[in-house]
């Protein structure tokens, strides 16, 4: 897919892996539809990019959560740019927290945006990418392959939107429909230090070091070349593939090595 003059949604656009992703998306020529919490950081960012690229973008105001929002959302990219090309299904929170200790309103809360963000925006968007046999991406993670301690939520979010995107992918084979998964490393971007924690507040502070993970502008670049390319699932990193890989062979062996893996952790949950 050529994507210069193509309409592309991208969630939770205002910072990280979304707000690189409008940065990617507009230099190869995209006009964009920015959906987001927080407006007045859209409007500044599609006006930055609107200027630097020549491109069209509008900000949208949009809880992913909330089912009207989305339909909004959709409704006013088919509205502004009569066509959708690429749907990216990139809002997502995190979480750091042990089971046991957990507010139930938190899973909730994960669910709602992680999973059923994806699936509002992907059924009201459906039509219109069948009709240009555009692109639904959803933007997992390897805790959507490999339950992570404490991230039960977040795994289990995952988990549903990858099982979601396969049974879309299916169902469209015959469509022309192209869906794709894609399950960036550890990734420099806020989303850990927003993550929830125990009581549903924010953690505040990473528990990782950001400076050995992968910059969100990559992770970018890597989605973008993916929707040109439609290709079928992205997992990013060597760590993340042997995870992968070996969880299907190995996955007792695989629990040991992720529970050392999260001992590591600043503070960590697990000792």
């Amino acid at each position: 897919m050529e994507l210069k003059n193509k309409t592309v949604i991208i969630t939770g656009a205002s910072s990280g892996i979304g707000k690189a992703c409008a940065e990617e998306f507009a230099r190869l020529g995209a006009n964009l539809v920015l959906g987001a919490r927080q407006y007045v950081t859209l409007c500044e960012i599609t006006q930055d990019l609107e200027k630097r690229y020549g491109i069209k973008a509008i900000a949208v105001k949009c809880d992913v959560s909330l089912e009207e929002d989305c339909a909004h959302l959709i409704r006013q990219a088919s509205m502004t740019f009569r066509r959708i090309d690429v749907l990216i299904n990139n809002a997502g929170i995190s979480m750091r927290a042990l089971f046991k200790d957990l507010d139930l309103k938190v899973i909730r809360n994960l669910m709602d945006v992680n999973f059923w963000g994806t699936v509002y925006c992907t059924k009201y968007a459906l039509p219109e990418l069948l009709k240009s046999k555009g692109s639904v991406v959803g933007i997992s993670s390897i805790a959507g392959y490999r339950g992570l301690p404490g991230r039960t939520g977040y795994s289990a979010s995952k988990f549903a939107m990858n099982g979601f995107m396969e049974a879309l992918r299916v169902e469209n084979m015959k469509t022309g429909l192209h869906v794709m998964v894609a399950a960036p490393g550890f990734t420099a971007s806020n989303i850990r230090n927003t993550a929830l924690a125990k009581d549903g507040s924010q953690q505040g502070e990473s528990s990782m070091d950001e400076g050995k993970m992968m910059p969100a502008e990559e992770v970018a670049a890597i989605i973008a070349k993916g929707v040109t390319a439609r290709k079928r699932t992205i997992i990013m990193t060597g760590q993340g593939k042997l995870a992968v890989m070996m969880n299907k062979i190995l996955p007792s062996w695989v629990d040991k090595k992720v529970y050392q893996l999260f001992t590591k952790e600043k503070d960590p949950l697990i000792k």
